[in-house]
């Protein structure tokens, strides 16, 4: 056994080590600070910045033709999401050859949706997801799980190996948690309702993110006191409402029924028994190449239906809130938490925690004048929201998860509603 595990276990080793450098250590270089996957996307951008743009809609000209070709449009759910990729490429197509309506074309809804999301992640989804290879297949999870079983069971009902999926949004961005959760689930080691929890729980935006936020508020005097109370109450909000229906109440199935997300027993410490556990899956080890082949074969896939989808469902959510009276009517649902407390701005408060679901920036711009105390929960909700229908939506639901839309609109809901019963208070004692 010892001979025939010297010859895979250093990849344990060498290859965990080199992905938690790329997907979780932020180094500075020029002026950004970010982890080195976000700088490999911003340098490929700027090399390739002359075709980038007819990259992308490559991408979602192949993201909407492609149910076809599979035949997936059979059932009335495949029909509706092969029209949203093909209203996706008409919209893509008029920002690309800059025609068509000007709804389309303003910087703050196509261009925005285009350039900044829909480019980012045709790029970021194949180079992360095969560079994924480097924590999923080598022992990292298996590894990470069995340490971390103890806190992520009992707060969040998820296996340790979810801390991973957490870490990534937190560092990287929620497209990388998402993509892992999406890959675990398939191999039977997440169940559905783990899936659910860990994709609306734990894939936030990222810390970088959370600079621009405070940066626009001109909060950075407190980032250290926002940052932590941010971090506190988007987890404590998870663990709280993954013991509230729609969530509660999910099926523990498996993906094509395969269940290995099995809890054993054993009599060593849980360090040793991790080690061991690690050890053990060395044996089924594969070869670099051939582990990072199957991951951006898979992150291909899920690009190719995210992409379009993230243009049609940004712009109609986008449009709503410019254009119509829809976000402050829906505003309402939010009061009767709000008039519990002694605040000022309630219906601006109102407006920003409903416009979250539009886009997770949205609320930011809408309170850069307001008082301190109004800033600090509006960027909280900002972040611990989680659901927003510009990008995490059509992710979510363009991956193998096959979760309920109407569930993640009552997820939002009901995570908006925490965070502001938790942060107001907390605002009132420290602003």
């Amino acid at each position: 056994m010892d001979q025939q595990e010297s010859k895979k276990i250093w990849r344990f080793f060498v290859y965990s080590l080199i992905g938690i450098f790329i997907f979780f250590i932020p180094i500075t270089i020029g002026e950004k600070n970010s982890i080195i996957l976000d700088h490999l996307v911003s340098f490929i951008r700027m090399t390739f910045a002359d075709i980038e743009m007819y990259y992308t809609w490559v991408v979602i000209i192949v993201g909407a033709i492609l149910p076809f070709i599979l035949k997936q449009t059979k059932t009335i759910s495949d029909k509706i999401f092969t029209g949203i990729k093909l209203f996706g490429l008409v919209i893509g197509t008029m920002v690309v050859f800059n025609f068509g309506p000007s709804v389309v074309l303003q910087d703050n809804i196509g261009k925005f949706l285009y350039n900044s999301l829909a480019i980012n992640l045709s790029i970021l989804i194949p180079i992360g997801g095969a560079l994924l290879a480097l924590v999923v297949d080598y022992g990292l999870l298996i590894f990470m799980g069995v340490l971390l079983e103890p806190i992520m069971r009992p707060i969040f009902r998820t296996p340790g190996r979810s801390a991973i999926d957490a870490v990534a949004s937190f560092v990287g961005s929620y497209s990388i948690g998402l993509l892992i959760t999406s890959r675990v689930y398939k191999e039977g080691l997440y169940s559905k309702r783990e899936s659910l929890i860990i994709a609306t729980g734990f894939s936030t935006v990222s810390v970088t993110f959370m600079i621009v936020i405070a940066n626009t508020l001109d909060m950075m005097d407190h980032w250290l006191l926002y940052f932590w109370w941010t971090l506190i109450i988007t987890f404590l909000v998870t663990a709280i409402s993954v013991r509230i229906p729609p969530i509660s109440t999910e099926k523990d199935e498996f993906y094509g029924g395969v269940n290995k997300n099995v809890v054993e027993r054993f009599d060593t410490n849980r360090f040793q028994y991790a080690w061991y556990k690690t050890k053990q899956a060395s044996f089924e080890f594969e070869t670099l190449g051939k582990s990072i082949w199957k991951n951006f074969f898979d992150a291909l896939r899920m690009m190719t239906s995210i992409v379009p989808s993230i243009l049609a469902i940004g712009f109609i959510g986008l449009v709503l809130a410019e254009y119509t009276p829809i976000i402050h009517w829906l505003s309402f649902i939010f009061y009767p938490v709000l008039f519990f407390w002694p605040i000022d701005n309630i219906a601006l408060i109102a407006d920003a925690a409903t416009i979250s679901l539009i886009e997770m920036f949205l609320p930011v711009l809408l309170v850069t004048e307001a008082a301190l105390q109004t800033k600090f929960i509006v960027a909280v909700v900002s972040v611990s929201a989680i659901i927003f229908l510009s990008g995490l939506v059509p992710a979510i639901l363009s991956t193998d998860l096959k979760i309920s839309f109407w569930k993640l609109m009552v997820i939002w809901f009901i995570r908006v509603a925490l965070t502001l019963i938790i942060t107001i208070p907390i605002s009132i004692l420290l602003f």
